[in-house]
């Protein structure tokens, strides 16, 4: 997967926002203040660190050789996606959303309330 198509993707996350505390090199994106993704962009193929129920996250890396835990993450709740083509688009789209609607859902009421309605 290139680039442009996945940055679009977790940009157009409702509330999305992208930042580089990390240095130029990581592209963070957060809901709230929170991350919901953080990208190793320079690097070849792309890595993709998302939050993930931690079952459905066992399951995903005993299927996928394209992901793995997460890379300086906790482990049990993150996981690095590989972007070297192996894994589906829209595998790859899914597990963005899944891993936005968790950080959203663990924002206080009030901030989760102000992102959806805008």
């Amino acid at each position: 997967m290139k680039l442009k198509p996945i940055r679009d993707y977790l940009l157009s996350m409702k509330g999305s926002a992208e930042d580089t505390p990390f240095g130029p090199e990581v592209l963070v994106f957060r809901v709230g203040g929170k991350m919901f993704g953080l990208m190793g962009w320079q690097r070849q193929p792309i890595t993709l660190n998302l939050k993930c129920d931690p079952e459905y996250a066992i399951e995903l890396r005993e299927r996928h050789g394209a992901i793995a835990p997460g890379y300086h993450m906790n482990k049990q709740h993150w996981n690095t996606l590989t972007l070297d083509s192996s894994l589906p688009d829209e595998l790859v789209f899914e597990l963005v959303r899944d891993s936005y609607n968790l950080i959203l859902a663990s924002l206080p009421k009030k901030k989760r309330a102000e992102i959806e309605d805008a």
